[in-house]
């Protein structure tokens, strides 16, 4: 069994900031690309950021120079720190990571169960 539980969602004025968290737990052998996408309602999700295990980074670009992730090997979390937030950032964020089980051969990608983040105008 593997579980991402995220925390740090909530309501912001714009230009606010919030930080996500994102923890992964159970049988975990390794971890590979960590990330959030985020969807907003009527909306497709899409990707807001993600990290490769070695810390590099790809952003999309409305979050650009917004949004920092990061991550914690050694606790298997993975955050986003986000800084000048805007109502359009208004979504239900997920994270995911691509997890090597003890008991299988390949990885597979696990996502938490969202988080809402609000951004009033």
């Amino acid at each position: 069994q593997v579980q991402l539980v995220e925390s740090g969602g909530g309501l912001v004025q714009a230009g606010g900031s919030l930080r996500l968290s994102c923890a992964a737990s159970g049988s975990i052998f390794n971890i590979g690309a960590m990330g959030w996408f985020r969807q907003a309602p009527g909306k497709e999700r899409e990707l807001v950021a993600s990290i490769a295990r070695g810390g590099s980074t790809n952003y999309a670009d409305s979050v650009k120079g917004r949004f920092t992730i990061s991550r914690d090997n050694a606790k298997n979390t993975v955050y986003l720190q986000m800084n000048s937030l805007k109502p359009e950032d208004t979504a239900v964020y997920y994270c995911y990571a691509e997890i090597l089980r003890y008991d299988t051969g390949s990885y597979s990608d696990y996502w938490g169960q969202g988080t809402q983040v609000t951004v009033s105008s």
